[in-house]
């Protein structure tokens, strides 16, 4: 058994999901403030520890023609530092949308915009992870 952790990487906030251990079901967790890439850092490998995570999904923005933009860049440099000190796959994959429907499904259960801000990213992370599962669990 084991879990995967899936990450919305952003420069204020990164929302993170965590699979359940046979790798069906998405869960948000709270986002991680992003102040300090050696705190973020500190608080994955925490995670990693206490879930026993195996492997992380990282969302990787692109366009919509499918063209990698500056955003792409930012998630390729937290990959590479997040490497430095987790020995972890990391698997990035597309992203596009997921933002947009995190916050169409929490506004449509009554969240005002304060609240939203406040779920939107673990939702998208939540989202990133369940594409990820759906697509890579074999059926029972």
């Amino acid at each position: 058994m084991s879990r995967l952790l899936g990450i919305d990487y952003g420069t204020v906030r990164i929302g993170l999901a965590l699979s359940d251990p046979i790798g069906i079901l998405a869960t948000p967790l709270p986002f991680l403030d992003n102040n300090s890439p050696s705190q973020v850092i500190s608080a994955i490998t925490a995670l990693i520890e206490t879930q026993q995570i195996t492997g992380l999904v990282i969302g990787m923005p692109r366009n919509m023609d499918g063209t990698y933009g500056p955003s792409a860049q930012k998630v390729r440099d937290f990959i590479a530092q997040i490497q430095k000190s987790i020995s972890l796959p990391i698997t990035p994959i597309d992203e596009r949308l997921t933002t947009a429907q995190a916050s169409k499904e929490l506004s449509g259960i009554g969240l005002n915009q304060k609240q939203l801000r406040k779920k939107v990213d673990s939702s998208s992370a939540c989202l990133i992870l369940q594409q990820y599962l759906d697509r890579n669990t074999p059926l029972l």
